[in-house]
């Protein structure tokens, strides 16, 4: 029988999963034994249907805008998924379904390198965003002692809003991480509002994105002198950290909640 993986989220209107895994099993010779597919679900409360509908699901991704939600319908999570509160990745194992957040995993790999090579590390952040993916993010930073703000268009208690991004708070920080959908294909025209003449060489600029390969928020940043990256390193730890829970070929549920 076949084995399916798959995406959800909503909408799907280009999934790097897809491409990203499809050519890795055609790449080792296993097309035969596993699919992965994407499911657009347009209401979360479709995912039990959808999993009851395909007996050879192994395991899932999760994408925007379920990362938080999705876990009302999990049996499981993983240390580091229930302490960030979002989830990426699920594996259907003996019955049940166990969370997990491969997110953090292909973020702090690929975010150490860029540190390394523009710079070094990190000591004061802003978080563009608060969704899913602005967790995983504000957990790793965390873990590598880096303080940060989270930026929201509506803030709440703790975090501070578009407007208050000015020079003097540029000034005092070298790391902007952009979590939001902002500047993603086909909307390659916006950008997160932030005062990017403030930015300099002193800043580095770290985009989730990777669909343009260079957003107006990078574009902006580097014309400005500012290093910076976007999300494909991420995107293939990510993938790569999910597979290995899919295989089982590494604990890591240990894995995750011993990286902090």
């Amino acid at each position: 029988m076949m084995t399916y993986f798959g995406l959800i989220g909503y909408p799907l209107t280009h999934s790097f999963s897809e491409g990203y895994f499809t050519e890795k099993f055609a790449r080792e010779g296993i097309s035969d034994q596993f699919r992965y597919e994407t499911y657009p679900l347009a209401q979360l409360s479709e995912l039990p249907a959808l999993i009851a509908s395909k007996p050879g699901l192994l395991g899932l991704n999760v994408t925007i805008p379920y990362k938080e939600a999705v876990i009302a319908y999990l049996d499981e999570l993983s240390p580091a998924a229930a302490e960030i509160g979002a989830v990426n990745t699920i594996l259907f194992k003996e019955g049940k379904s166990i969370g997990y957040n491969t997110d953090v995993i292909g973020f702090e790999n690929s975010l150490a390198t860029f540190l390394r090579a523009n710079g070094g590390p990190s000591a004061n952040a802003l978080i563009l965003g608060t969704g899913g993916a602005a967790k995983a993010i504000a957990w790793v930073l965390g873990k590598n002692k880096v303080n940060f703000h989270y930026v929201s268009r509506n803030p709440s208690a703790g975090q501070i809003s578009y407007e208050d991004v000015n020079e003097e708070l540029c000034a005092g920080i070298d790391l902007i991480v952009n979590t939001t959908p902002l500047g993603m294909a086909p909307n390659i025209e916006t950008c997160p509002d932030i005062p990017y003449h403030c930015l300099g060489k002193g800043h580095r600029l770290y985009d989730l994105v990777y669909n343009p390969a260079e957003t107006l928020f990078l574009k902006h940043g580097r014309l400005q002198g500012a290093a910076n990256l976007n999300g494909l390193a991420m995107l293939h730890g990510q993938a790569e950290a999910a597979w290995s829970i899919w295989r089982n070929k590494e604990d890591i549920s240990k894995k995750d909640e011993g990286i902090r």
